[in-house]
């Protein structure tokens, strides 16, 4: 880093100012223990100021008198909450009349810094060093294209699981040691901790889009077409961005109920290792992960909530205004009824209407119809009624069975083929009764673009033959 930039940052940071303020230990006791360790989110004004009052009463017990906090619990919390501060974020939450306060990332950053002061009873670095060598393979093989380079690596590990898997069944068990164990658990814990202070960073960074949004949507006076389009494009940003693409992904794995599962059963398991001394602040880690996670997501539908806010008050400005004009039209219309104007009113119209005289036609007399209702009673014996009982009957469950016999399941074939295998015996009537079939498991497709020719043999006409489109019978 340069020269300039560090006194930028002790000028400008947050964090650094809270590192050289004169109550820093308090702060960072008071605060650290609330928002970091219990990663309990926003707390009310009354929660923290009882808080924040037994501790005073604490610590000035233990100071000499006139050196103690005199100061109201409540003017602390302003103060830390102050623009010229930043250590607190204060605000009303949605349904609530009373201040909450949630911690900022300058305080996850100055109070993570203090904490890597302390002396650690042990360094590792072995497990440091075997993840670095699996993030380098995991880069270096992630990138691979070549698919022969791939299939050696996993051939390679492969070979080594057998390797192991031939070891563990012949009793050649290895087990790790307790400091292996205990320095694995350390990087886990810190690494944890770590992830919470990166979702409150990742949280700041979508309420500072949601407040440009509604700074943005405050003062336009635009068209509100330019304006979703800019607060969509930054939404897709940073949803686009390595940042979001990451925290998304991070949030759907919690979602999964068996990888939850799965992180709850490692956890327990873990703490029953008698050689690790488990840090109370990683018993229900995946569920502070999951809780920072969402509300992360919270901001992101504020966000979606402020836009659709938006649209609606544009909606009811422009239907206030439609209800004006429509009062200005009944107003003139009431002047206007009272006192009409002399030389009447002017119509535009899109013609003259001209009718000339002899366009008209003249009357016409119709002469009457002459309609005779009476029936005759005649000889019936020589009409032929045989067509009124020659009705034809298909029997669509005869020709689905025939399909089924034909087509065997999750296959096709074509009709015409089925039909030269069963030949038509009531003629078109039963072609017609295949291309209508509504059975459940088969379905009649047609191709508009190819025909069949398809013939039977009829007992009157002798054979006849229809062209048609070429149709599918499909079997699920």
């Amino acid at each position: 880093m340069e020269l300039d930039e560090i006194r930028m940052l002790a000028d400008t940071s947050p964090a650094w100012r809270l590192l050289r303020a004169r109550n820093a230990p308090l702060v960072l006791a008071f605060l650290g223990r609330h928002f970091v360790e219990d990663n309990a989110g926003a707390r009310s004004q009354s929660e923290l100021v009882e808080a924040r009052d037994e501790l005073l009463h604490v610590v000035n017990a233990r100071l000499p008198e006139g050196e103690g906090y005199a100061a109201a619990p409540v003017t602390y919390l302003d103060d830390w909450a102050a623009p010229d501060s930043a250590w607190l974020r204060r605000f009303y939450p949605a349904g609530s009349d009373e201040v909450h306060y949630d911690a900022t990332p300058a305080l996850e950053k100055a109070y993570a810094w203090v904490s890597t002061l302390r002396a650690r009873p042990s360094i590792g670095t072995e497990s440091r060093l075997h993840l670095l060598v699996d993030l380098l393979r995991q880069m270096v093989h992630g990138a691979e294209a070549d698919p022969e380079t791939r299939l050696a690596e996993l051939r390679r590990r492969r070979e080594e699981i057998d390797a192991q898997i031939a070891d563990v069944e012949a009793g050649r068990v290895q087990v790790m040691e307790g400091a292996a164990l205990r320095e694995r658990y350390q990087f886990f814990s810190s690494t944890a901790r770590e992830l919470l202070a990166d979702f409150r960073e990742v949280e700041e960074n979508f309420r500072a889009l949601d407040r440009a949004a509604r700074e943005r949507i405050a003062t336009w006076d635009a068209g509100k077409g330019e304006l979703l389009a800019s607060l969509v494009t930054d939404r897709a940003d940073i949803a686009g961005s390595d940042q979001g693409r990451s925290f998304q992904a991070f949030y759907d794995f919690l979602l999964s109920q068996d990888r939850q599962e799965e992180l709850a059963d490692l956890l327990e398991q873990v703490r029953a290792l008698e050689e690790i001394t488990v840090d109370p602040r990683v018993r229900r880690v995946h569920h502070d992960w999951y809780d920072a996670a969402e509300r992360t997501q919270t901001v992101v539908r504020s966000l979606s909530e402020q836009l659709r806010r938006f649209l609606d008050d544009q909606v009811w400005v422009e239907n206030r205004r439609v209800l004006e004009i429509v009062r200005q039209i009944e107003t003139a219309a009431l002047a206007v009824r009272g006192a009409p104007p002399s030389s009447g009113l002017e119509l535009d119209e899109t013609r003259v209407a001209v009718n000339l005289p002899f366009e008209r036609p003249l009357y016409d007399v119709r002469p009457p119809s002459a309609v005779d209702s009476t029936v005759t009673s005649g000889d019936v014996s020589d009409l032929d009624t045989s067509g009124l009982f020659a009705q034809t009957f298909v029997d669509t469950a005869r020709l689905a069975e025939q399909v089924r016999t034909v087509v065997p399941p999750r296959s096709s074939a074509l009709l015409h083929e089925v039909v030269e295998l069963y030949p038509l015996r009531d003629g078109l009537a039963e072609l017609v009764g295949y291309l209508a079939l509504s059975e459940e498991d088969l379905r009649v497709d047609l191709d508009e673009s190819r025909t069949v020719m398809v013939s039977w043999q009829d007992p009157r006409l002798g054979e006849r033959t229809v062209r048609m489109p070429e149709a599918t019978v499909s079997r699920s």
